[in-house]
């Protein structure tokens, strides 16, 4: 069994690479759905962590990395922290505030780390609000991409499970 899982997991993070690099809108990516689900899914945070944080790591030794790459690398930390709190909660509702917040946190801490670093807007109440205003197109294909890589997610999980059962249970009948 824990063959098959580490196999899902690189399968997981292939997947989300590939997503990232092809062409899409801007911050509609399942990195942030990857974070969240591995928070709820994973047995280990770490190793939530670990499939998260590969997935970004990889895409952008392609991508090419960027001087507020470590407030991205943190917010989407943060998002499998977020997943992992929400487990004791079960249904689609939890599932998709986790996600909801996993958006809110990562808009709020990578925009405060693009504002702190400084060279587009001054480090001031008025420059932090104009890097917040300007983002907020980011933020709503943010959150929409976390809410549709999700379902997608838990979807293609809620299907694999009903195969494997289906499977299993030819197997118990055949004498």
């Amino acid at each position: 069994m824990r063959k098959l899982e580490r196999l899902s997991e690189i399968m997981i993070v292939l997947a989300s690479v590939f997503l990232r690099l092809v062409p899409h809108p801007p911050n509609v990516t399942p990195i942030g759905a990857l974070a969240v689900f591995g928070g709820r899914s994973f047995p280990s945070i770490w190793g939530a962590l670990g499939v998260t944080l590969a997935a970004l790591l990889l895409s952008d030794l392609v991508l090419g990395f960027y001087p507020y790459a470590p407030y991205v690398y943190g917010a989407f930390a943060l998002s499998v922290l977020i997943g992992a709190a929400s487990r004791r909660w079960k249904g689609a509702t939890p599932v998709a505030i986790a996600g909801l917040a996993s958006s809110v946190v990562f808009f709020v801490v990578t925009n405060l780390g693009f504002w702190w670093s400084g060279g587009f807007y001054p480090r001031t109440q008025v420059g932090l609000v104009e890097c917040f205003v300007a983002a907020l197109p980011f933020f709503r294909n943010a959150v929409l991409g976390d809410l549709a890589f999700l379902a997608l997610i838990y979807g293609a999980r809620f299907a694999a499970q009903r195969l494997i059962d289906a499977q299993s249970a030819v197997r118990r009948s055949v004498p």
